[in-house]
């Protein structure tokens, strides 16, 4: 059998030189760079020390896999080789952070710990590094863009190595100096020659390690098949993070010429608009991740597939099941994916109309992202006819039993995939309900462990009281319109929490959403911590207001809040009026009674 690989060495100068060069890039599938300022340190202090960093895998061009290509994130595109030699398969990671800190000169364009978007330059504080091995990682020494480390929120400079003199006088080494330091030592004999020894011994010691420093090279040959590289892209990961099922297909795609990172993302190089942003535009799709939109097609490809192996006579397990399993998505054939792109990227669309017509006007207020999923395969199948009263009627109550139900937390793929077949099998006349509809269920006591706004039943109780038309206290017009306004609104106590607290009710019934409704910032701040009866009066006098009882009862209704146990500032009374009123809301939106003890 033919040897597909071989195992070599290479210098990490070489290795650099043939990066900045283009001789070396990457295929285009591959995700961005990703590693933070702590992770860079990390990787040059164990070059400095001689230990191992892994092994890197090179694939050599010009056979049958043909993959788009991009240079190593910091290199100039159009100063490269457009056709390079060697793909990097695995070690983007670390070949990326030592291109950018060692071997240029512009600043890393890297982020702290929790994300931030941040420029560094890297330097040696020779002294330090020269005090031994176990002091180098102190050593490594972080500036930002204009070489400087700031202290007192950036008002005062702390350590300035914004010149050569100054670096050369303080004794602190660019890392982007390593790989050629004649320049600096020319540099050092003007402006600190009594140091010469001192830097000497650091070249000696320190520099030399990079220069000598040998990585493990594994090198696919050019004769290895597209299912092998393939394989080998999908199991060579030793930074510890997953592969996504869209980074695999990217790569199974692209190796038969299909850039499915440029149809999703976008190109500037190659003009290509992104799918993601289209779909953006909808404000409700601002979420949707290219996995949701690959298992919407998933969904579609195999429920096509499942009636062509029915039509065909076969029976049992010889249909294929309608799936949205990883497993089914990695298998997704690339003709599959052209066929439906667009059209589910419409249905996509559609779901953001169906879901407007519903009360959701911004991500933030989806109860689950994964339920968009089977609503956009269901669009994609339905079309315009899901404007039709009876299909729009069946589709609200899936779509609130779902969400109600709390049935889209988890792991959802087989629910997925059941409610594609029986929505759409009780949308064409099956009277069989589909199982989303009849597992859902509503337990009374639930509104009473309600407290966080994060949960999805939450979310929902919070929609439907607003799209029941519910006003401001204080502000003219619904609390919907004044949030499409960016009025600064905000779910608040009906019951304030200083009363409830100086009546001895417990947080555990005081914090739940029975007792609270979404208001703006402005009727908050006058309700305080005033008993209901006070702070009804003072609204409805306010100079600005001037409502009567009449009026102002309406609005409280709109909350479905009763007026009489407020003015009376009876809790107990509300408390369990407003239960019931919310429970109404919830049972008209499932279509179905609530569970009862």
């Amino acid at each position: 059998m033919m040897t597909t690989f071989d195992s070599t060495k290479r210098s990490l100068p070489d290795l650099l030189s043939d990066i900045c060069k283009g001789k070396i890039q990457l295929p285009d599938f591959q995700r961005g760079w990703v590693w933070d300022d702590d992770h860079v340190k990390s990787l040059l202090v164990s070059i400095a020390r001689s230990f191992p960093v892994g092994a890197v895998m090179l694939m050599e061009t010009g056979g049958e896999v043909r993959f788009q290509v991009r240079p190593v994130e910091g290199v100039d595109a159009n100063s490269v080789a457009k056709n390079p030699e060697l793909l990097i398969l695995d070690g983007q990671q670390r070949l990326t952070s030592l291109t950018q800190a060692v071997a240029l000169a512009a600043p890393v364009n890297t982020r702290t710990a929790k994300g931030k978007a941040i420029q560094r330059h890297y330097y040696f504080d020779i002294k330090a590094a020269l005090e031994g091995e176990d002091h180098l990682e102190d050593a490594i020494v972080a500036v930002d863009e204009n070489r400087h480390i700031r202290r007192n929120f950036g008002r005062d400079i702390e350590l300035d190595l914004s010149t050569r003199e100054k670096e050369c006088k303080q004794l602190f080494f660019p890392c982007d100096q390593i790989l050629d330091d004649r320049d600096w030592l020319q540099n050092l004999f003007e402006f600190n020659k009594d140091e010469m020894g001192t830097y000497l011994t650091f070249q000696n010691q320190v520099i030399k390690a990079f220069n000598d420093y040998q990585l493990p090279i594994i090198e696919l040959k050019k004769e290895t098949s597209k299912e092998a590289v393939c394989l080998v892209f999908e199991k060579v990961n030793t930074g510890g993070v997953q592969l996504s099922v869209f980074e695999l297909i990217t790569a199974s795609y692209a190796a038969d010429g299909y850039n499915l990172r440029d149809d999703w993302l976008g190109s500037e190089i190659r003009e290509v608009d992104a799918r993601k942003g289209r779909l953006a535009t909808q404000e409700l799709l601002e979420g949707v991740e290219s996995t949701d939109f690959l298992q919407a097609i998933t969904l579609l490809h195999t429920l096509e597939r499942k009636a062509k192996d029915v039509e065909a006579g076969k029976q049992g397990k010889q249909v294929r099941a309608v799936s949205a399993k990883r497993a089914s998505v990695l298998e997704l054939p690339l003709e599959a994916y052209r066929h439906w792109a667009d059209p589910v990227e419409a249905g996509f669309i559609e779901s953001a109309r169906f879901l407007r017509g519903e009360g959701f006007y911004s991500p933030r207020e989806l109860p689950y992202r994964t339920q968009l999923v089977p609503l956009a395969a269901l669009m994609t199948q339905l079309g315009e006819t899901w404007r039709e009263p009876k299909t729009h009627e069946k589709l609200c109550r899936w779509f609130w039993s779902g969400v109600l139900g709390e049935l889209y937390g988890g792991a959802v793929e087989t629910r997925i995939a059941l409610d594609l077949e029986e929505v759409l099998a009780w949308i064409n006349g099956d009277e069989q309900l589909p199982r989303t509809v009849t597992d859902a269920s509503f337990d009374p006591e639930r509104l009473e462990s309600l407290r966080t706004r994060t949960s999805a039943a939450y979310k929902a109780i919070n929609v439907l009281i607003i799209r029941e038309g519910a006003e401001d206290f204080f502000w003219k017009g619904s609390i919907q319109s004044l949030d499409a306004e960016e009025v600064s609104l905000d779910i608040h106590h009906i019951f304030p929490k200083a009363w409830c607290q100086s009546h001895g009710i417990a947080p555990r019934v005081y914090d739940s959403i029975i007792n609270k409704t979404p208001i703006s910032y402005k009727a908050n701040r006058m309700i305080g911590g005033d008993a209901p009866s006070i702070y009804l009066d003072k609204l409805q006098r306010h100079a600005h207001v001037q409502a009567d009882d009449e009026t102002f009862d309406r609005i409280l209704s709109g909350h479905c809040i009763p007026a009489d146990e407020m003015r009376n500032n009876d809790f107990h009374g509300f408390y369990a009026t407003r239960k019931h009123r919310l429970l109404k809301l919830i049972e008209n939106a499932m279509g179905k009674r609530a569970l009862t003890g």
